[in-house]
């Protein structure tokens, strides 16, 4: 018998909060898994930005990554080591290159999702020094006028990038004057103008990890420590969760995004997801609040099951069986049912809650006690000071830290 370590790599960028709470529970955790004859362990490392020969090993059997949708140099050692060395990464990093929000939009309404009215316009100015330019645009482009949209879709409309960014530039336009004015100062980005979903009667954010997904009554609204609510809307019920569940799984499965959130909008009974495309989403206790200790378990339960069972590594995305269901006569219920069939197969959800029934039961325990502890409060108050103003620190530390013991309490 022997003891084989599973190396499990945080790939980090300006995080604080989550990797500190999840190494503390890792460690108290003190994971000892059979594997016939032997025993897994598990150790848990940062992993550093440094120059890489192309053939030099991997010593991580799973990756976190936190950082390579926009840091360059760490998404290239990323995929060398899935190409060459078998690693497994939340997420496919070759879908999160190459697929925005653009693309999710398209490909969910293909799939028959009731996705609001969207149009892509030409950017409003250019940076390009290509000489190419002004022929191409003398040639090809059409004039038009943006506040037509309105003729096409009702008041209020949306103005954003086609490939989001965290509210970057995002516009709400009650007019053809707004309209008018967040296109003239859109800059050189391409655009999405979107029907807004109105009215609607409740706004869900559904949080993706692995089979897993926690659901968060949303209010855009509010400040930022404040969007996601503490408790649900009362109309919000199961069969409502149900399909947001099955929303959240198909866009996650279809992208090859492990780890994503889905917003939607209930008008008139129906849900609308229309900002789906965001592989990486929000880890921050100063968003997320009561909800963090769930995130943290997620994170947890998925990453070592990925890393105790060697779970291979999905390099393509095999859109087929989604499409072969789209082009059926199924109803869009029924369609859903098929979609979320797919989901469950591929991130073989059976199997995944089996290891935790029997491998991860004792978590909750843990993360329980660990987040009435000190550690769990230093690191709240780690990532408050990192972003708010010397004299809201600690008000703002209390804050969070009283949601979290909130939650505590309830889970006793």
């Amino acid at each position: 018998m022997a003891d084989i370590v599973r190396n499990i790599g945080l790939s980090l960028g300006a995080d604080l909060c989550w990797p500190i709470c999840y190494e503390q529970i890792m460690r108290g955790l003190d994971l000892q898994i059979p594997s016939g004859d032997d025993t897994l362990r598990f150790s848990v490392e940062r992993v550093t930005i440094e120059p890489f020969d192309l053939t030099q090993g991997c010593k991580y059997d799973v990756v976190i990554d936190r950082l390579t949708h926009w840091f360059h140099m760490s998404r290239e050692w990323i995929k060398k080591a899935v190409l060459m060395d078998g690693l497994y990464v939340l997420n496919n990093p070759w879908s999160v290159q190459s697929m925005e929000k653009h693309t999710a939009y398209c490909a969910m309404m293909r799939l028959g999702m009731p996705v609001p009215t969207t149009w892509l316009i030409p950017p409003k100015d250019y940076v390009t020094q290509n000489p190419d330019l002004k022929p191409t645009l003398t040639r090809y482009a059409k004039l038009f006028d943006v506040g037509r949209l309105s003729q096409k879709m009702d008041f209020p409309m949306f103005v954003k990038p086609y490939d989001g960014g965290g509210w970057r530039s995002v516009r709400k336009t009650d007019s053809e004057e707004d309209l008018r004015d967040a296109y003239e100062n859109s800059g050189a980005d391409v655009m999405h103008v979107q029907a807004g979903v109105y009215p609607y009667d409740a706004f869900v954010r559904s949080i993706g990890f692995g089979p897993q997904v926690r659901h968060v009554s949303y209010d855009p609204d509010k400040p930022l420590h404040d969007r996601y609510r503490q408790q649900h809307y009362d109309t919000i019920g199961d069969a409502d969760l149900e399909t947001l569940r099955k929303i959240t799984l198909t866009i996650n499965t279809f992208f090859g995004w492990e780890f994503n959130s889905c917003e939607s909008l209930r008008k008139d009974g129906v849900w609308h997801p229309m900002d789906f495309a965001n592989a990486c989403p929000d880890s921050q206790v100063t968003s997320l609040h009561r909800h963090f200790p769930w995130l943290i378990k997620a994170y947890i339960r998925w990453s070592v099951f990925c890393a105790a069972t060697k779970r291979p590594m999905r390099m393509t995305l095999d859109w087929a069986p989604y499409y072969a269901v789209a082009a059926s006569e199924r109803s869009y219920a029924e369609k859903l049912d098929a979609y979320a069939a797919i989901a469950e197969e591929r991130l073989e959800t059976a199997r995944f809650e089996e290891f935790c029934a029997k491998h991860l039961s004792h978590l909750d325990e843990v993360a329980h006690e660990f987040f009435g502890g000190p550690v769990a409060r230093d690191a709240v108050h780690q990532k408050v000071a990192s972003l708010f103003p010397d004299h809201e620190i600690e008000q703002f530390t209390e804050l969070f830290w009283q949601r979290i013991q909130d939650w505590r309490q309830e889970t006793e």
